[in-house]
């Protein structure tokens, strides 16, 4: 790894709006990422559907953040074709250390059965990962994260790139110069992501979101 690349240096990458990537898990290279058009999902249109709102409700799966952030890495590098190198992961384990990376966590039990992690400064969030190893685990896991999001005064929560996954969820892309715009306003709002706090009932997730989007 270049003895340049930091975990200060990334938190300076994010908020100038580039990010990390390597090729492959193997790849000795990580170079830097900044799309014409940008994923983001907008947080108050965050769309739960009538299978999710069902299985979020009958699932019995328990939510936590920060309590399995090297596992939750680890899931989603797990993968035939992942971006995450050992370097890369070494610098998330940093910024996790320093207070910046969080996870999110989805419990079967003993068992991660999905989950997320990301970056936070300011009011922007930069998700980075995501997995399932159960159906389902990682919209729940989405679903869990717009809710605390919110709840801590974010405004800004960067998917960097729209999968159909996404997409479902209500993602969207925004142009280059628009997100640059979204991210400058975002890094200036007081917001921080509270891990203590215990996360909500499906049924009060379920509840609250239909409120919004009424």
């Amino acid at each position: 790894m270049d003895a340049r690349l930091t975990p200060e240096t990334l938190l300076k990458a994010y908020t100038v709006g580039i990010f990390p990537m390597a090729d492959s898990r193997d790849a000795p290279e990580i170079y830097w990422v900044d799309p014409r058009r940008r994923g983001v999902l907008p947080l108050a249109d965050f769309h739960i559907s009538r299978s999710l709102r069902k299985r979020l409700r009958t699932c019995g799966f328990t939510v936590t953040a920060d309590t399995a952030f090297g596992e939750v890495v680890a899931a989603c590098a797990d993968r035939p074709e992942t971006w995450i190198n050992p370097e890369i992961r070494l610098l998330y384990e940093g910024l996790h250390e320093a207070g910046f990376a969080h996870s999110l966590e989805i419990w079967d039990g003993t068992d991660l059965a999905g989950g997320v992690y990301g970056v936070a400064i300011g009011g922007a969030f930069f998700g980075e990962s995501m997995f399932s190893h159960r159906r389902d685990g990682s919209k729940i896991a989405l679903t869990y994260l717009t809710h605390r999001l919110q709840a801590c005064g974010f405004s800004l929560f960067d998917t960097q790139f729209i999968t159909p996954h996404l997409r479902t969820l209500g993602a969207v892309e925004i142009a280059r110069t628009d997100y640059h715009k979204a991210l400058r306003k975002a890094l200036t709002r007081p917001a921080e992501f509270d891990a203590s706090q215990p996360f909500p009932s499906p049924e009060e997730v379920v509840v609250q979101r239909n409120t919004q989007t009424s």
